[in-house]
């Protein structure tokens, strides 16, 4: 059985919307695109390329899918990311998706859950970018192997949060962490079971 690792940027309040730019997302009248940009760290990106190194298949929710296959196919080779990116077999979950394209991707089938579970057979490691609603979908069927948080040190009060409303109470292991000198920090669980309760004092 292979991974499923999630790759996230979220600030300290847990919003991953439309890190990258401006119109990326603006449901919900999110006004905050782009709030990652200004903590590019050169360091965290080696790091995070390191980190995908060992990724065999890459998994999108739709709207996601769709800025990314507006990009990386014609990215500069010299970008760390591109020839990885468009090298491994991608999967998109849509229902809405009836041409991908992005050479090299496939629909999955419904039950999204099923499918997922599937690939998780077939390959070594599977990685989610973004991708807020599927993931909290795989977060829920319990299929998510491991977290690969950057937190950024801001807070925006309104947005899609990582962890929304309804996740299953889940008990995290920190398996890495590092912080970076713009106080961006890289903090890496896996899911260990529910939660314990009990009683301070």
């Amino acid at each position: 059985m292979g991974k499923l690792i999630v790759d996230e940027f979220m600030t300290l309040d847990g919003v991953a919307q439309s890190p990258g730019q401006p119109d990326e997302d603006r449901d919900g009248g999110f006004r905050h695109g782009g709030w990652h940009a200004s903590f590019l760290d050169p360091e965290a990106g080696k790091a995070g390329f390191e980190r995908a190194q060992s990724m065999d298949a890459l998994l999108l929710g739709r709207r996601t899918y769709d800025v990314f296959a507006g990009f990386w196919p014609t990215a500069p080779e010299e970008m760390p990311f591109t020839g990885l990116l468009n090298g491994v077999p991608k999967y998109v979950a849509s229902r809405t998706l009836t041409e991908p394209s992005w050479q090299g991707t496939t629909l999955l089938a419904q039950p999204v859950e099923e499918s997922v579970a599937a690939l998780k057979e077939r390959h070594e490691e599977v990685h989610v970018i973004g991708s807020l609603n599927l993931v909290q979908q795989l977060l829920r069927a319990g299929l998510v192997d491991r977290l690969d948080l950057l937190v950024d040190p801001l807070v925006l009060g309104t947005g899609k949060k990582v962890f929304g409303d309804g996740m299953p109470p889940t008990a995290l292991r920190l398996v890495d962490s590092t912080a970076y000198a713009n106080g961006m920090l890289h903090l890496a669980y896996e899911p260990t079971g529910a939660p314990t309760y009990g009683t301070i004092g």
